[in-house]
């Protein structure tokens, strides 16, 4: 399939790697865009969305609109959840552009090689990354109810999170079905850092010299369990300017300034829909969400309202941060579609 073309940095328009530089919103509607910022932060919990707390926008490169809900402010560290994976993404991209990991080998998990011919020693690197390593794994954040999310983060797992995930049966042959899975990229994580012989220290050296320094993201908290393992599936805190300066790698096909960080067909990976569709839950690419900002759009999406959405044709990035109840969850996405509709 064809991938739409990603913008590149317009000549006129500084880099953010000391600070962002500042514009106006142009060929938006104004009074559209206004009215709907006006409905997220119109109280500090809404019945529509819930609590906004961060809104940025990002067009040619440039902050555009910067909103945040009383007690917050552009210094404030909001948690990443799930867009957490998009980040372990990144870093095993650079682990490939290396020739330290290969996706479509498969994937250094110990616990699949304990038992002769146990079937989950053939899952991917690749197949972790699209969530379809076929692996049991119940994704439920409602309290009471099973799951292994919760288990894996707060309950019996959270001492050796990629050990709990790497324990779970098959459900289905690798590769012939999708299901999102947060153990998955827990296993990931640990794989990155197998890859590098590094313990959790290292692995976080690792993360702030090759990816956040780079890009002068001086915020980001990452979080590792007891056995040294980044919790790529849930927990990067950072700032909302960022997680913006992240997405523009990605808007940017991986380039920073004069240096390109990330191979530009790691890029094209993560907006690569996967084969395997993701029934009720939207397109997915690699560790990435796809589409939920019109055709071509891409983004890193976390519980409770977390968003960093890439739009190429508009060369437009949002960001948003909140606490959204599961019930609303569409409302934030119909209302990140509108704010970017706004801009057509």
């Amino acid at each position: 399939m064809s991938l739409p073309i990603l913008p590149t940095q317009p000549a006129h328009t500084p880099w953010p790697t000391a600070q962002w530089p500042q514009g106006q919103p142009e060929h938006a509607d104004g009074a559209v865009l206004e009215a709907l910022m006006a409905t997220a932060f119109a109280a500090p919990d809404t019945e529509l969305l819930g609590e906004t707390h961060a809104a940025l926008i990002v067009q040619g490169g440039r902050i555009v609109m910067e909103r945040y809900g009383e007690g917050f402010g552009p210094d404030a560290t909001y948690p990443s959840w799930s867009k957490a994976k998009s980040i372990t993404q990144a870093l095993v991209g650079l682990l490939v552009a290396e020739g330290k990991l290969d996706i479509h080998a498969p994937a250094d998990v110990p616990e699949w090689r304990e038992t002769p011919d146990d079937p989950r020693a053939a899952i991917t690197l690749d197949q972790l990354l699209r969530m379809s390593s076929g692996l049991s794994f119940v994704e439920d954040y409602v309290p009471g109810h099973v799951s292994d999310v919760i288990e894996m983060l707060f309950g019996s797992g959270k001492a050796d999170v990629a050990h709990y995930a790497a324990t779970r049966p098959l459900a289905h042959p690798p590769g012939t079905a999708w299901s999102y899975a947060s153990g998955t990229t827990n296993i990931v994580a640990r794989c990155a850092a197998r890859a590098l012989a590094v313990d959790g220290a290292g692995f976080e050296a690792f993360m702030r010299e090759r990816l956040f320094e780079p890009l002068g993201m001086t915020s980001p908290v990452p979080k590792f369990d007891p056995a040294g393992t980044f919790i790529g599936s849930s927990f990067c805190f950072a700032t909302a300017r960022d997680f913006a300066r992240f997405g523009l790698l990605y808007l940017r096909s991986g380039r920073w300034e004069d240096r390109q960080l990330l191979p530009a067909d790691w890029i094209d990976y993560a907006r690569t829909p996967t084969p395997q569709p993701a029934v009720r839950e939207g397109d997915y690419g690699a560790h990435w969400w796809l589409n939920i900002a019109g055709p071509g759009s891409f983004s890193a999406n976390g519980y409770e309202g977390q968003y960093t959405v890439l739009v190429p044709d508009l060369d437009l990035i949002l960001v948003r941060h909140g606490k959204t109840p599961l019930d609303k969850k569409d409302n934030v996405k119909a209302w990140i579609a509108q704010v970017v509709d706004a801009f057509r």
